[in-house]
């Protein structure tokens, strides 16, 4: 969706979900309405969700307003990636050959396994006693 430069795009990792809204800015990043840095302490999830801009040499041109829940850190962290990076693609469609290359332009299927019946969780069994 594009009203007078403004790219919106979905992202999603995980459980969590990502709106991501884009315009030509200064590359000020809004997360929830706090800043980057309040929203997401740690610094490696900051570092993962910037890394469209960088790879791409757009950071600083865009501002960026991100609404997110569910999930956990890392979750919510690829999920902004991932509306960041198709946003950059509506934004410019040339980007996404270097998008697609650096992998993140494909969401991340992996998701948490369902815990069977019978067992103590996904995969580990009961110990299991012979006499």
């Amino acid at each position: 969706m594009e009203k007078q430069n403004v790219f919106y795009a979905t992202g999603r990792r995980k459980k969590a979900i990502a709106k991501a809204w884009m315009k030509p800015g200064t590359g000020l990043v809004i997360i929830n309405d706090l800043p980057i840095e309040q929203y997401f302490k740690v610094e490696s999830a900051r570092i993962d969700l910037i890394k469209p801009f960088v790879i791409t040499n757009t950071l600083g041109t865009f501002d960026v307003k991100v609404r997110v829940l569910g999930g956990g850190i890392s979750g919510q962290s690829g999920a902004v990636r991932l509306g960041i990076t198709r946003a950059l693609m509506l934004s410019n469609p040339d980007l996404r050959q270097v998008l697609k290359k650096a992998g993140f332009v494909k969401r991340d299927p992996r998701i948490k396994e369902r815990k069977k019946y019978g067992q103590r969780g996904a995969r580990a069994r009961y110990q299991f006693s012979k006499r």
